[in-house]
């Protein structure tokens, strides 16, 4: 099994700002979309779909708990990255894990989602 994608759900003006995030900070490309009777973008990561987004005025923050804590990528290029999250203002943390060997920053989308990026053999 593996997983095949996120689906995020916002308000359009909303998801506007998260499409932005995911390309501008992670990288990732807006792709083709099937002809929904709803806005939305599908997000690309080596030619995949692995983030969806879709117009809803249904998801609105709540003082319920939440149970996803975070969404985890892997990228290359440690400092390329943090250059672009300083760029966009987006506010972060490190993490180093000597075990592995693996460096990781965490953040929030603009829903606010935590984001984790992970970065195996690189470090600050």
């Amino acid at each position: 099994m593996r997983l095949d994608h996120i689906n995020i759900a916002a308000p359009m003006v909303k998801l506007t700002e998260v499409r932005d995030f995911y390309c501008d900070v992670l990288g990732l490309e807006e792709g083709p979309r099937p002809d929904f009777d709803f806005m939305g973008y599908w997000l690309y990561g080596d030619g995949r779909p692995i983030v969806h987004l879709m117009e809803s005025d249904h998801h609105y923050p709540t003082d319920r708990p939440h149970h996803i804590d975070h969404i985890a990528f892997q990228l290359e290029e440690l400092p390329a990255y943090l250059h672009r999250l300083q760029a966009a203002d987006v506010e972060y943390r490190l993490n180093y894990i000597a075990d592995f060997n693996l460096s990781q920053v965490f953040c929030q989308d603009p829903c606010g989602n935590g984001i984790e990026v992970n970065f195996p053999g690189e470090r600050v």
